[in-house]
């Protein structure tokens, strides 16, 4: 059971429905809580075990809310690292959403090539590059015909 002391940490937002974190917090904007000395905990995990359930090994909680700050348990769930991070707003969340290339070609069947490392690559802007390096390189340098 959580002390009370955690929750005076905690305002309600009712136009939102976010349970703002008022103490201390990470760089992110993360809560943050002593249960006792030496021992910090992410606040937002501290409510969902508290008012929910365990968090599943493996994962961990996205927030739906967008709110870093927010404990509210209902605005979480529990999700694998690789959900959470593309949910989010980082640009390789955004890159993996994209449906066309910047040239706008479909990044989607035939025309997606998916690198080793796991980056995709739309094959009509690949194809366009080796044809113009070609030219650049391959055309302009034959040998006149004497």
């Amino acid at each position: 059971m959580l002390p009370p002391r955690f929750w005076a940490k905690v305002n309600e937002d009712t136009e939102s429905g976010c349970w703002n974190w008022t103490a201390a917090k990470t760089h992110g904007g993360y809560g943050t809580f002593g249960l006792r000395k030496g021992v910090m905990r992410r606040a937002h995990r501290l409510s969902y075990e508290e008012l929910v359930t365990e968090i599943p090994s493996g994962l961990e909680l996205d927030h739906l809310c967008r709110n870093p700050a927010c404990v509210n348990p209902w605005h979480l769930e529990p999700v694998p690292h690789r959900v959470n991070v593309l949910r989010g707003v980082s640009p390789n969340a955004m890159r993996a959403r994209q449906t066309e290339c910047k040239r706008g070609h479909p990044l989607a069947g035939e025309n997606l090539h998916v690198t080793r490392e796991g980056y995709r690559r739309c094959k009509t802007c690949i194809r366009v590059a080796r044809m113009d390096w070609y030219r650049r390189n391959v055309q302009g340098k034959a040998e006149p015909v004497a």
